[in-house]
């Protein structure tokens, strides 16, 4: 595996970094039809968990199978598939080094009471994801919950761990909870901080939403007129993202959100690419569609990046 000299300069970002971990993050980069092009997308099952294996699978039966996820990611050309894991349990051992895989290691549900204080349970460890062959750990934080600061702690320790071991940590930060409104959630100037708070956290790649042009806090309207922040598109707000992440110098990869058009993921993944992001994890939006339906989605996305289609 020859590095290009794009992948060359995201990992020069990374010095503090063991070999071991930036090798991981240079196997993730260099993997399926992006390979060396510093743009990313991965395939994220998590939701038969966060929301029930009925409302995330029924509309496609086929993926009540951990299997099946994992070899339409390989199929598709993905960077990588990260998964719950008892999921990975399943599949780890059929497609050994096939893909990068990354180990969700804790989780929401929705039978929890979620509103001012959202929180997640650890349900995997970094030896886990050593056994298991993953080139990476998972974890989600909630910006603004009322448990924020424990689930930072948290995250903080077994990022820690993980290096020492040399493995790379994908932090999905989602604010959400405490004072925060619906709407704040995908605020621009809380999902720039969203990004800021999991670069600081020790995150390698950094998983946020898509930003609206709602501006939450009033003190962050101050900062965005006198700066003259251009939020006007949503590549521009997505500009404004990568510079939260320490300059630019974390990879960051955005959510596709939940299930719609083609054409409406088709434009996500347009605004990401012209406003200098890293790429996509995209999951109800894939694995929801018939796999026909899947493939060519996800063919359309990777030309997108490649620069192949305006």
């Amino acid at each position: 595996m020859r590095l290009t000299d794009t992948v060359k300069g995201i990992l020069a970002n990374y010095g503090s970094d063991n070999p071991g971990t930036k090798a991981n993050i240079a196997r993730m980069l260099m993997s399926g039809k992006l390979a060396g092009t510093g743009k990313m997308i991965i395939l994220p099952v998590d939701q038969g968990l966060e929301h029930s294996p009925a409302r995330s699978f029924s509309v496609n039966p086929a993926g009540y199978d951990p299997l099946y996820h994992h070899q339409l990611a390989i199929d598709a050309g993905l960077n990588a598939y990260a998964a719950p894991l008892g999921a990975l349990e399943c599949s780890a051992d059929a497609f050994p080094g096939e893909i990068p895989l990354i180990l969700k290691v804790n989780h929401s549900t929705s039978v929890y009471r979620n509103n001012e204080a959202p929180d997640q349970a650890v349900f995997a460890t970094v030896d886990d994801a050593v056994r298991l062959g993953c080139s990476a750990i998972g974890f989600t934080i909630y910006p603004g919950s009322d448990t924020q600061f424990a689930m930072y702690e948290e995250i903080s320790e077994m990022c820690r761990e993980a290096k020492a071991v040399g493995l790379p940590t994908v932090i999905w930060s989602y604010p959400r909870g405490g004072n925060l409104s619906k709407a704040g959630e995908t605020a621009v100037d809380i999902d720039g901080y969203a990004a800021y708070i999991a670069a600081t956290c020790g995150a390698h790649i950094i998983k946020v939403k898509l930003p609206s042009d709602h501006i939450e806090q009033p003190e962050g309207k101050k900062a965005f007129e006198a700066g003259k922040i251009d939020i006007s598109t949503q590549a521009a707000r997505v500009k404004e993202i990568m510079r939260s992440a320490l300059g630019g110098r974390r990879i960051v990869i955005f959510s596709g959100g939940a299930a719609k058009g083609a054409d409406a993921v088709y434009d996500d993944a347009r605004a990401i690419r012209d406003g200098g992001g890293n790429g996509l994890i995209i999951g109800r939006n894939s694995f929801q569609r018939p796999y026909d339906e899947a493939m060519k989605l996800l063919g359309g996305l990777i030309d997108i990046f490649l620069g192949k289609v305006q």
